[in-house]
């Protein structure tokens, strides 16, 4: 598999300032906005962002969650190997906040949709956006685009974009890995 680098890890710090920027401007006050990162690779991102608001521009406490998708995607069965699920961890009530979804690819929209359905277990939110790293957009398979996107790429079908974050796989950066 050969693969090659789309964003380092300098690229992705400016990337990810610049969203943090955009919620700012969009939601000024934090207190009926909520952050969910979609499991597994989306509480990365949604952590760094938290990150970000709290110490570099001084948001006061930020809600954040991470939600597990698993069992609410419409392909969950279609699996050879029997799927691993993830950790849902909200310990506040939706009902009524403003709810940013935050993922790192946004490829066919399927994980979106499965977020959208899964979130009504825990309240209904006055508004949901989505805020992804990197925007596959010529590969949706449902009308669903991001609020906030970081970068926008044209990848083709046998290519797979890769995140890698320093917390576990040792780096910051994103790949176009081809697929053979």
């Amino acid at each position: 598999m050969s693969h090659k680098i789309l964003l380092t890890s300098r690229e992705v710090n400016i990337i990810l300032h610049r969203l943090a920027c955009q919620l700012i401007e969009k939601h000024l006050d934090f207190s009926d906005t909520v952050l969910i990162g979609i499991q597994p690779r989306g509480g990365f991102v949604a952590n760094r962002i938290k990150q970000i608001l709290e110490k570099e521009y001084n948001v006061p406490e930020i809600k954040l969650g991470n939600l597990d998708i698993t069992f609410f995607r419409d392909d969950f069965r279609r699996h050879e190997k029997p799927l691993e699920a993830n950790k849902t961890e909200i310990d506040f009530i939706v009902e009524n906040k403003k709810v940013v979804f935050i993922d790192d690819v946004l490829y066919t929209g399927r994980s979106i949709r499965a977020a959208l359905t899964a979130i009504q277990s825990f309240g209904r939110p006055s508004n949901i956006e989505l805020m992804v790293l990197i925007d596959r957009r010529f590969s949706r398979d449902l009308p669903i685009q991001p609020d906030y996107r970081g970068r926008q790429v044209d990848a083709i079908n046998n290519e797979k974009v890769k995140v890698s974050w320093v917390e576990n796989e040792g780096e910051d950066a994103v790949y176009i890995v081809q697929k053979s």
